[in-house]
């Protein structure tokens, strides 16, 4: 009986966003709160 263990070494690095893309994150973000607003004042029962 053979046993093949196989290993793995996983790096994780840390990534720098810029500044685009942290703007970019912003109106996303921003967008899905306005969304989750819309959604949240159709279905309000009162």
């Amino acid at each position: 009986m053979t046993l093949n263990i196989i290993f793995f070494t996983i790096t994780i690095k840390r990534r720098h966003i810029t500044l685009e893309e942290a703007l970019h994150h912003q109106k996303i973000e921003k967008m899905y709160d306005e969304i989750k607003d819309r959604q949240i004042a159709m279905y309000r029962p009162y």
